[in-house]
């Protein structure tokens, strides 16, 4: 009984996939990963239940991204507001890298997806940023989707940073203020070896980008889902795929 129930959910999932335009796939997809913490309360548990079934969730949706061919999957996982939280559960949200990459690391190795990050890492807790940096490490040769983690990470703090570092440049003459352009600029973000997000999807149904990638979405098309993370699936991320093949983008022109 399970097996069949099991099949016909996947050609169901088959069967959404064929009625996309695999043509008008998004090269990137960006994720604010929100209602953890109200999934949770809805089922009377603990807060970090809820994070600890959201990351249950980045593993269905990076294999269905990974299926799909999305090159980059940036989520946003860890915000440089988000150290305000109780201490017991950030404490317990810095320990799920270590758990979740430790179980899923294989399966990413298989899947030919490259683990990457963007976000202050030298600050998290030293468990955190070696779990981190072996899955990096472990997937530097790989070809296929790069899932990108953002962790600590904060959309004004990046452009100070970028700005800082860029000032360097032009106090040790290596360029001049009429060089500097968006494009210069952006090279100087720790987003740089990546394009701009076309989709950003944000679940639990509200609508802001909390300090997430601000200079690097000016264009990206916004879906606001109404899922609560740990809820959010593949069938979801086809619906909003599908939206997105349905907008017109006309980045300010006509």
């Amino acid at each position: 009984m399970f097996k069949k129930s099991r099949n016909k959910k996947q050609s169901q999932s088959n069967l959404d996939q064929q009625e996309l335009d695999l043509h008008n796939i998004p090269k990137h997809v960006a994720i604010i990963m929100d209602g953890n913490g109200r999934w949770a309360k809805q089922r009377k548990l603990p807060r970090i239940k809820g994070h600890y079934q959201g990351m249950q969730t980045v593993k269905k949706i990076t294999k269905e991204a990974s299926n799909l061919g999305i090159e980059y999957l940036t989520l946003y996982a860890f915000s440089t507001e988000n150290w305000t939280r109780p201490e017991n559960e950030v404490k317990y949200i810095m320990s799920l890298p270590v758990n979740f990459l430790k179980t899923f690391l294989p399966e990413l190795i298989e899947k030919n997806v490259k683990v990457e990050t963007i976000g202050f890492i030298d600050d998290l807790p030293q468990s955190t940023v070696k779990a981190i940096n072996k899955a990096k490490e472990e997937t530097k040769h790989n070809t296929g989707l790069k899932l990108i983690f953002a962790m600590n990470y904060g959309g004004r703090a990046e452009i100070v940073d970028g700005v800082k570092s860029l000032y360097r440049r032009l106090e040790a003459n290596e360029l001049s203020i009429d060089d500097v352009d968006e494009d210069v600029l952006s090279s100087h973000f720790m987003t740089q070896p990546y394009p701009d997000p076309e989709l950003l999807i944000r679940t639990s149904g509200e609508q802001r980008i909390s300090n997430f990638l601000i200079w690097q979405l000016s264009y990206s098309e916004f879906i606001f889902n109404e899922k609560l993370w740990p809820d959010f699936d593949s069938e979801e991320l086809l619906k909003c795929l599908k939206i997105y093949q349905n907008r017109q983008r006309r980045f300010g022109g006509l």
